[in-house]
């Protein structure tokens, strides 16, 4: 393969959760300037709708699907309406996910359910409604939105820990499932990302301090920082490698 083909997807599709603001609609427009049509899914219509006319700014084909992924009865039915669109399905990213910062001690079973249910559960019944038609074909990846916390405790993270090692376990189980289909199903675990979302939670100095003092590089990731590892696993680049959990933290989990 000539080497400016490895990162080619030029004809390929992919599924991106959360996309409509954030991490997940600046993964959806890498992916997009790699070549890729895009289905972005969200729930907030307005926010998906300003981000697929960002998208199609690249020269690509973007459907926007309004869709509340806790609706897991629902999940095989809008994954039926993405590939009745495109006519396939070859890589799903399953990056939406939510946290509920409290002590242990405070959390609630809602609190419980509401993290659990989006940061897996959802990331479940998704890849398996993406996964049929990844069968069908012979091919496809999946790659799920994992963190460090799955490796490392941490400070009012005990649900969200809690579902970032349970994506992490999923993602091998489902590489060992769905291997023989040549489907590859691997994650990628940041560290704290520095986004408009999170930049009130770093306003506090002392926290910041904290969470730098444990990373070896000295600095929070960027959405950037994301992009090589998750070209390289939605790309051929990556057909050897599955159940694997890429770590991009900065050196915290080598400590």
């Amino acid at each position: 393969m000539e080497l400016n083909q490895l990162f080619n997807l030029n004809g390929k599709v992919a599924i991106i959760t959360g996309a409509s603001k954030g991490i997940g609609k600046d993964l959806a427009i890498m992916l997009a300037q790699a070549g890729s049509d895009i289905a972005i899914v969200a729930r907030n219509e307005e926010q998906l709708e300003e981000a697929a006319h960002e998208i199609e700014r690249v020269g690509v084909k973007v459907l926007p699907v309004s869709f509340d992924l806790t609706k897991v009865e629902d999940t095989a039915h809008v994954m039926e309406r993405i590939y009745k669109h495109f006519g396939r399905i070859d890589i799903l990213i399953n990056n939406a996910g939510i946290n509920v910062a409290k002590p242990a001690e405070e959390l609630t079973p809602q609190d419980w359910d509401k993290v659990l249910d989006i940061n897996l559960k959802s990331v479940f019944f998704t890849s398996q409604a993406a996964g049929k038609y990844m069968i069908d074909q012979k091919k496809g990846k999946i790659i799920n939105m994992s963190s460090q916390m799955a490796f490392v405790g941490y400070y009012k993270r005990a649900a969200y820990s809690s579902s970032k090692g349970g994506i992490t376990q999923m993602t091998k189980a489902l590489a060992i499932e769905w291997a023989p289909h040549q489907i590859n199903v691997n994650a990628i675990a940041p560290t704290f990302i520095e986004t408009p979302m999170t930049k009130q939670m770093f306003e506090d100095e002392t926290f910041k301090r904290e969470v730098l003092g444990r990373i070896p590089l000295g600095r929070l990731a960027k959405t950037e920082d994301l992009f090589g590892g998750v070209l390289y696993l939605a790309s051929s680049s990556s057909d050897m490698m599955t159940g694997q959990t890429l770590v991009v933290d900065g050196g915290w989990t080598v400590w």
